[in-house]
């Protein structure tokens, strides 16, 4: 049995894919707050689109990408199969996608919760295991299945609860301290999950095909900027609460306003009676004279 190694780079890895845990949680509960708020279809799917994205492809997918940075098997390089890899990346965005809608469409209730947390708890699992599988070692992989329930078991509750903040946090406040938690609950699924697997090495070392992690970094890390990038972007450019009741309070008072009379409004009152007296201020009022008109 080969020597595992966790935390090869120290806590770097471990600290950056928390942090990015917490980021796209916290953005994935920004957009699953829009979800509410959202007055057609259309735009209640493409706010549950992003959602996805942010918490099934930043908070989910790039923290375990990035938490296996970390990861190193004494006598063996690793490589990793692209295609599977990919897979992963879309097991988890579909995953968290479908949950947003069981739970998103018509009144919150105990079952759609737990119908959505079963369903997206089971597909973070599979992203999870599905990742791992894309190894590529001079060994065989094996399991504890103990281990292996637990993690399914934490996916399970953390992707419910992550459901239930979603539908409900509005907050600012509430927004982060949720994220903080869905952070440890996404991380304590992963390393439970990692902790399970145990290498066998072959007696005979070949060559190890597929892709390097130096290879894979460059292009995931610039699709995590961008997709945050465009989170930010959407939500920064998007009307809040705030802006449409503004929009219909003023809606409101312009159709409110009385419509200006057809006929010109009488002239202000003249008690002294010199507007009635004076005609130098009417244009083309001749200049009076003295003299009198000839009979």
């Amino acid at each position: 049995m080969a020597e595992i190694n966790h935390f090869e780079y120290g806590w770097i890895t471990p600290a950056l894919s928390y942090a990015l845990s917490v980021l796209g949680s916290a953005l994935g509960l920004v957009c699953a707050g829009r979800i509410r708020t959202a007055s057609t279809g259309g735009q209640r799917a493409w706010w549950g689109l992003l959602a996805a994205w942010a918490i099934g492809g930043t908070a989910i997918w790039a923290m375990h990408f990035m938490a296996m940075l970390g990861f190193a098997v004494q006598g063996t390089r690793i490589r990793y199969d692209v295609p599977l890899t990919a897979a992963s990346t879309v097991i988890a965005v579909a995953a968290v996608g479908i949950g947003l809608f069981i739970v998103g469409t018509g009144r919150l209730n105990a079952v759609r919760l737990i119908v959505g947390g079963l369903f997206t708890g089971a597909g973070v699992a599979a992203m999870h295991y599905t990742g791992m599988a894309a190894m590529r070692l001079n060994g065989d992989l094996s399991y504890d299945s103990t281990r292996v329930a637990l993690s399914v078991l934490i996916a399970v509750v953390a992707a419910t609860v992550a459901l239930w903040l979603a539908m409900t946090v509005r907050r600012g406040l509430a927004i982060a301290a949720s994220a903080l938690l869905m952070g440890v609950a996404v991380n304590g699924m992963h390393f439970t999950g990692m902790s399970a697997l145990s290498v066998h090495l072959h007696d005979r070392r070949g060559d190890v095909t597929g892709a390097s992690v130096s290879t894979l970094l460059v292009p995931i890390i610039l699709a995590v900027i961008l997709v945050i990038v465009g989170l930010v972007y959407a939500l920064l450019a998007a009307p809040t609460e705030d802006d449409r009741a503004a929009v219909a309070y003023l809606a409101a008072r312009q159709g409110a306003e009385p419509t200006a009379p057809a006929t010109a409004p009488e002239p202000a009152a003249d008690p002294v009676g010199l507007r009635a007296r004076s005609t130098l201020g009417q244009p083309g009022t001749p200049f009076p004279s003295r003299r009198q008109p000839p009979r």
